[in-house]
């Protein structure tokens, strides 16, 4: 992991900034160190900062703006990009959707992120795909820091602050405000200096090659399948207790998503979850009885009100068989819910408190989440179901052989698995026969 000297670490050098710094020694980075660059939005000009990032060195710092909570669906509009001698690129994907050029010339150079997975998907929608990736919010998290938030991270690493109150705003807007465009800019600012000082870290922590796997895995990792039943995602959908109120949120939480795609507006700027929850309570049958639910009185909700009734109408109609079940069923191909594997499976609920604890104790040992050690997922899967030893050319698998090869088939990384696979196989070896205490249970956990 090759530190860069773009900027020193703890001071500002060519940044503008106030003259003053607080008391605490943090200093607030308030304008970029070399002005606020144009936005590319036009061929020409993409292809122009394309070759000024082909003649610049190092990683490149990448940032990308969606507007979730605003539009419908994840795609980007505003991408960042900064990289030493080539300096900060702001490009709009909505008038230049074809970053295949930008792609091609950074094919070799590492690219930076804050919490890749949430910008990798957008990005390779307009034909940026990293080959190379150190993500900053994995490495904080690998660090043990209790915070991973790039704001926090920056101050806490680095001693600059960055004001994060625009990360909500509505970037599909057109014209870009000034201050949003300067936030934007500002954000890959120190990313890369951000990089070099947790990556020092993380030689210094011994971890460096496990940030080398996590971040291969993340640029390695499909998107998650579609579920099954997405409109059991709604809000409060636990206060619906009747197969036939779950129907009425099925068919409205349905006509909600096919008007939101089509007017590319956030669902929930359609028609509140709360309307929705509501309307599977009462059973509206008339513009009197929805107009007496509050979330149906907004501006979008009552341009579609015949759509609303007639969702509700079709859900009355059904017949008792096409109703949902109350219950969503259990992880496909799984273990059932951990919290009912006591009454189920006592023997299993005292290998899974086993696990657990020999599993947050190496966590505890080596300073990062128990969620980043191992996931859930999987551990839940091996106290289910435990491996049993394969025969092979090589003989008989040992019991960390078996676990470690059911941890790989999960997904677990090689250094995940040296880690955990002996302190599985022995808590699993030991609680064959016990019971565990109702305080081992976790009834929350799913």
């Amino acid at each position: 992991m090759t530190a860069s000297t773009e900027r020193p670490r703890g001071g500002l050098s060519d940044a503008r900034a106030p003259a003053g710094t607080e008391a605490d020694g943090i200093v607030p980075l308030l304008e970029p160190r070399d002005g606020l660059p144009p936005v590319v939005a036009t061929d020409a000009a993409l292809a122009e900062v394309a070759g000024r990032l082909a003649r610049g060195k190092g990683p490149v710092a990448v940032d990308a703006e969606r507007a979730s909570g605003y539009r419908y669906g994840q795609r980007a509009y505003l991408v960042q990009l900064r990289r030493s001698g080539a300096g900060t690129v702001l490009i709009d994907p909505i008038a230049c959707p074809d970053l295949s050029g930008v792609d091609a010339v950074l094919q070799d150079a590492e690219a930076v992120l804050h919490a890749a997975s949430q910008d990798l998907p957008c990005l390779a929608e307009i034909g940026f795909q990293p080959r190379r990736l150190f993500d900053t919010e994995l490495a904080g998290r690998l660090l043990g820091y209790p915070r991973v938030a790039l704001g926090t991270l920056v101050e806490e690493v680095l001693g600059f602050h960055l004001e994060k109150g625009h990360s909500a705003a509505d970037w599909s807007v057109r014209p870009l405000r000034e201050e949003l465009l300067r936030y934007a800019a500002l954000d890959v600012e120190v990313l890369t200096d951000l990089r070099d000082a947790l990556a020092a870290e993380l030689d210094a922590q011994g971890k460096a090659e496990w940030a080398r796997q996590e971040f291969a895995a993340v640029l390695a990792a499909r998107p998650a399948p579609a579920r099954p039943d997405p409109w059991r995602r709604t809000s409060g959908i636990h206060r619906v207790q009747s197969r036939r109120g779950l129907a009425v949120v099925r068919e409205l939480w349905t006509t909600r998503d096919r008007i939101a795609q089509r007017a590319d507006l956030s669902p929930r700027r359609v028609l509140p979850d709360t309307a929705i929850v509501e309307a599977a309570r009462a059973y509206p049958a008339d513009h009197a009885q929805l107009a007496r639910i509050g979330g149906f009185a907004g501006r979008q909700a009552r341009r579609h009100e015949r759509d609303w009734l007639a969702a509700v109408a079709r859900a009355r109609a059904s017949a008792d068989d096409e109703l949902p079940e109350t219950a969503g069923g259990a992880i496909p191909n799984g273990p059932p819910p951990a919290h009912r594997w006591a009454e189920r499976d006592p023997a299993a609920a005292a290998r899974l408190a086993a696990a657990r604890g020999a599993v947050t104790a190496l966590a505890e040992e080596n300073r990062l989440p128990v969620e980043n050690l191992l996931s859930p997922d999987a551990l839940r899967r091996l106290s289910w179901d435990p491996p049993r030893p394969r025969s092979g050319p090589g003989g008989k698998q040992s019991n960390e052989q078996a676990v470690a090869q059911a941890l790989a088939d999960y997904g677990a990384r090689p250094w995940q698995i040296e880690l955990t696979a002996g302190p599985i196989a022995q808590a699993l070896g030991l609680t064959k026969n016990q019971v565990p205490d109702a305080a081992d249970a976790d009834p929350g956990d799913t």
